[in-house]
């Protein structure tokens, strides 16, 4: 009796639970990719819960995995060629997004089976670059303040964003659909490639490590290629980056998500 009480006021929705998982590519843009360059991607998935208030309504939760990598060898700039820097990071993504569907969207319904929706929302992440020169991984860069950040003025490995995005939801049966989903995220760190600003002092990057670090921290600072003279890029004060414009990177998911069905009394027809 309750049961039929509720479903007469109810409006007409479809609410409940979906949880599954996504695997897709991982793309950097930003100082060691300015040209937007996305035939380098790195490998990224994650898992997926998604609470639906409604056909058109729905709030998503997800833990992300992306590798992001860059390397100036593979611009078309020549100064950026001559700078000769790359990097490489494992990141973790923790998001929350709200997401509208264009369409109504049913599980199991003959016609409203699909819709592509936008999405918006919050991220907090985790990241750690580190570099490969002469076949040889670096130690994180953070660590050995690349542009002359001295211990406990480096810029911090977990940082927040905004995300947004869009994507297509298809049903293929009534408990399963497939997601297909372009995420971007809008950073406030110019540093997940360690870039950022102007080349240090060498003397004082040298003196702010002890001898077993400080020739790699002057390599991974300066790697360019010497010009006529033999003289490096890394001039105390001349650009290595450009701050004005922060990091950025972004999701391409195709993800598999199961339905657990309507958790409340079901509705009947008048």
């Amino acid at each position: 009796m309750i049961c039929f009480l509720i479903s007469i006021s109810a409006a007409r929705a479809q609410q409940g639970f979906e949880v599954g998982g996504w695997l897709g590519g991982a793309f950097y843009f930003g100082d060691l990719n300015t040209q937007f360059d996305v035939t380098h991607p790195g490998q990224a998935g994650g898992i997926i819960g998604r609470y639906n208030f409604n056909n058109r309504l729905a709030l998503k939760f997800s833990g992300n995995y992306g590798f992001l990598r860059a390397d100036d060898a593979n611009s078309d700039n020549a100064f950026e060629r001559r700078r000769n820097i790359n990097f490489r990071t494992h990141l973790w993504d923790l998001s929350s997004q709200v997401e509208f569907n264009f369409f109504r969207y049913i599980h199991g319904h003959r016609d409203y089976f699909y819709t592509p929706y936008l999405f918006a929302g919050f991220s907090v992440f985790s990241f750690n670059p580190y570099a490969k020169y002469n076949g040889e991984k670096t130690p994180p860069l953070r660590e050995l303040g690349t542009e002359g950040q001295f211990q406990g003025e480096e810029y911090a490995n977990f940082q927040r964003a905004l995300n947004y995005g869009i994507g297509l939801k298809m049903d293929l049966s009534y408990e399963w659909s497939l997601n297909i989903e372009l995420s971007l995220r809008k950073l406030y760190t110019d540093y997940l490639d360690d870039v950022s600003t102007v080349y240090p002092d060498m003397s004082e990057l040298r003196g702010n490590h002890g001898p077993e670090l400080a020739d790699i921290a002057v390599l991974a600072s300066d790697p360019s290629f010497p010009d006529a003279d033999g003289n490096l890029l890394g001039m105390e004060g001349r650009q290595r980056g450009d701050s004005t414009t922060k990091d950025s990177y972004t999701f391409l998911q195709i993800g598999l998500v199961y339905y657990f069905g309507n958790v409340k009394c079901p509705e009947i027809s008048k």
